[in-house]
């Protein structure tokens, strides 16, 4: 597959860039943003050992990695999310930012040669997020951390940048578009079949999805970026996917006696 580095926003420092394609082999192909301002960066859903390689070499064309990576974010705990966890503590300094819920469970992935080469607990390296999350500091500015619970982990958050207006959706606008995913949708109601299996199957409950997109509706977010599949761009095409989610049938709600 191709890789592609899509520049999604760049003015008066603040640079955000969108990195495809760098899942080769059997693994499900995903999607990584990373966000600069005033010489410090933070990167989304990294992903596991098959991106890690690719994606390390494509961050250092813009940055220090040692140094500039203040915080790697994962919405939740997937594989596909942050399995290369152990590398992205070895070889930087950043935090990692994910719900209180996982930050147990995050441990098993790092060893104890992994911790000894840290010189220090992963605990001082985690930042545990309340359900209601928060503004995490990046420069003079900040990235939000927008609860999505269930959508589809238990314990989910989604990341909103307020100067490039991007909102980072992890699972929710998901979809299976190989080599397209740095193209944005063009069309809402031709993309929907390419998302509603993965939608109805992985999302909780339309309780969940309206609970969500409420959230969305009050926020000034222009571009939604999602962790599979192509972006949506602009308050049109945001608006016509919200429509569609929030009336989504998913989850348990699908669920019958057998």
């Amino acid at each position: 597959m191709e890789q592609h580095t899509a520049t999604l926003y760049d003015r008066d420092g603040h640079l955000c860039l969108f990195f495809t394609g760098l899942v080769d082999g059997e693994g499900i192909p995903s999607n990584q943003l990373m966000i600069k301002h005033g010489g410090e960066a933070v990167l989304f859903d990294p992903g596991g050992d098959l991106t890690y390689t690719p994606l390390s070499m494509a961050l250092s064309r813009h940055l220090t990695l040692k140094t500039d990576l203040r915080y790697v974010f994962a919405s939740h705990q997937d594989p596909d999310i942050i399995t290369s966890l152990p590398r992205w503590l070895m070889h930087t300094d950043c935090k990692v930012v994910c719900s209180r819920l996982w930050s147990r469970f995050l441990p098993h992935l790092v060893s104890g040669v992994v911790s000894g080469t840290m010189k220090k607990s992963l605990h001082k390296r985690l930042l545990e997020l309340p359900d209601e999350g928060g503004q995490i500091p990046l420069g003079d500015s900040y990235i939000e951390a927008v609860p999505a619970h269930f959508l589809h982990s238990v314990g989910n958050f989604h990341f909103y940048d307020p100067i490039s207006k991007i909102l980072f959706s992890g699972d929710v606008g998901a979809a299976a578009t190989p080599g397209m995913d740095h193209v944005p949708v063009d069309d809402v109601a031709t993309h929907i079949p390419l998302m509603e299996g993965f939608h109805q199957r992985y999302m909780a409950s339309n309780t969940a999805c309206r609970n969500w997109v409420a959230r969305v509706r009050a926020m000034d977010v222009e571009m939604l970026v999602p962790q599979h599949g192509r972006p949506f761009v602009g308050k049109q095409k945001i608006g016509e996917f919200l429509d569609w989610f929030e009336q989504l049938q998913c989850g348990v709600d699908l669920l019958q006696e057998a």
